[in-house]
Formats: C-alpha cells, structure tokens, sequence
C-alpha cells in the first residue's frame, strides 16, 4: 500500500452547498436575463442534477420538463450563451460572501498542507466557477494552493465518467493507490471509483439518498473540534472530526 500522499476534492456539494442557493439561483437569473420563462425551482434542480454539467442540465431540461420549447439549429448556442451569462451571475452571488464553504473544509485543507499532502481539485463545473468560490469563500490566492484544478471540459465525458479524476492523476503523477477523494453525490462517488480512488462521501440535502456504495466513509460533514460530524456508514475510527490523521488510518498509511 502506497503512502497517503494527496487528497482530491470535488467542488460542488463538497466544498460549498453551492447547488441549491448558488447554481440554481445563477440559472435562474440568466434565464431572466434572456426573458425566457424557464424557472428551476428547488424540487425540480434536484432531479436536474441526475445530469452533471451546466449546458448538458439545460439539454436535459429541454428534452424532460420543458417539450413545448422548440429546438432548432440555434438552441445549442442559446444554450452556450446562457451558460455564461448563469456562470457570470455565479460569480457575483460568490462575491457577495453568501456562499460559505461547509464546516471543516478549511480547516481539512489547511491541515493537509501543514502535513505535506499535495491537494487538487476534480469537478464537472467551470474553471472560473471555482475560482471564484476559492477566492472568496477560502482564501485570496488559494488557487495556488492546489497542484492541479481539474474541472469544465477539460475532458470530453464527465462525471460519472472517471475521466477527470484520471486526468488529475495523471498531472499529478500519482497512483490512485496514493490519493482520496472528496464527493457528495452519486455520480461523484462512480467517478472517483472508476478511476480506483478510496472516496469520503459527506452528503448534501440533494443526495442524502443516493446510492454510495463501496465509500469509505459517509458522513454529514467534516465535523469541526466541538462540533461533530454525524457518521452516516462506515467506520469513524473513533475520531470525530476529518484530519490528515483519521486519513490516514481511513487510507491505511
């Protein structure tokens, strides 16, 4: 067994509940933007996201909830366009401060680094989209923290394709065998174990039902000193909040 040597996050969900009060509210104003009469409320977002990618969401909304839109030749560059003004309203929803990353992530990744563990990110949604939450909700200059920023269409299939997490380790040069991964959802989870990544799962209200089997430990959240995380499946060890040392017994260091 190799030697625990980096962590890899997933952004969305993992980092910040960034879904239900910063994606969807970002859609939503786009839409506006362009005077379509498309809203995605809270219930019909969570059975949008069985669809990774904002563009690919759309395409899927189209063809499930919305049939009476009529697609033509010029509906993917609509599409496009929407997914940039939605990603430019993203940003400034993130500036604003409203977004704040789950508890312990901060913490978890400053501790990584404190112990010499190389960090980088995994995720479905866009460079600039990330940028922005690590801006402002982690730390100016925080991008720099990580080795490698895998995320957008870096690679053609998306999660729950492990392309983008094979892609992160190899910029990395890194064994999966070396690593753990950080998800919230169900897609997330079969992305990371089809590149043979051991997972920590810490769910969100979208995907508390959903479906993590083979995670080595699901949680609530990170957990904080003072504040606990609730264990949802697996074995806590007997710590109550992430540090690198309860990874290293999770990853067999």
């Amino acid at each position: 067994m190799s030697n625990l040597e980096a962590l890899i996050f997933d952004v969305d969900g993992t980092l910040a509940d960034t879904e239900r009060d910063g994606h969807r509210i970002a859609f939503n104003l786009a839409f506006k933007e362009y005077k379509l009469d498309w809203d995605w409320d809270v219930d019909l977002y969570g059975k949008l996201l069985a669809v990774t990618g904002g563009k690919e969401r759309m395409n899927y909304f189209l063809d499930n909830f919305n049939q009476t839109f009529q697609k033509d030749e010029t509906t993917q560059d609509l599409i496009i366009e929407l997914h940039q003004a939605k990603t430019r309203h993203y940003t400034e929803l993130l500036a604003t401060g409203t977004i704040p990353l789950r508890p312990g992530v901060k913490r978890l990744i400053k501790d990584a680094l404190d112990n010499d563990l190389r960090i980088a990110i995994a995720t479905t949604t866009t460079p600039e989209n990330v940028t922005a939450l690590l801006e402002h909700a982690l730390e100016p200059g925080s991008c720099d923290w990580f080795e490698v920023i895998a995320a957008g269409d870096i690679v053609p299939a998306k999660k729950p394709a492990p392309d983008i997490y094979t892609y992160a380790l190899e910029k990395m040069k890194l064994p999966a065998s070396a690593c753990l991964a950080f998800e919230d959802s169900e897609n997330g989870i079969r992305s990371s174990q089809g590149a043979d990544l051991k997972t920590l799962i810490t769910i969100n209200d979208y995907t508390r039902d959903h479906d993590f089997s083979g995670a080595a430990l699901v949680l609530s959240d990170l957990g904080e000193p003072g504040n606990s995380f609730t264990t949802i499946s697996g074995d806590n060890h007997g710590f109550n909040y992430v540090n690198v040392e309860m990874l290293k017994v999770i990853h067999g260091s």
